[in-house]
């Protein structure tokens, strides 16, 4: 693999990491049932924004076909 696109599987495996963290967080707020739904609203955000981000990365990994 050359190196730009092992940048990118980093980028990409810090990326997931943290989506993954995000999730499991929002969920313990949620079974906690004391949470602050502002809380949760900010965490799921970020996860979105984080989702976006990975799929941004995941496209610059598919060569480009000139058909």
């Amino acid at each position: 693999m050359d190196r730009p696109n092992a940048s990118i599987v980093e980028i990409l495996t810090e990326l997931r990491i943290e989506h993954r963290d995000l999730d499991t967080a929002i969920a313990r707020l949620v079974e906690s049932h004391s949470a602050d739904q502002m809380q949760i609203t900010r965490l799921k955000k970020r996860k979105l924004r984080l989702r976006d981000q990975i799929t941004y990365w995941e496209s610059h990994l598919i060569p480009d076909l000139d058909a």
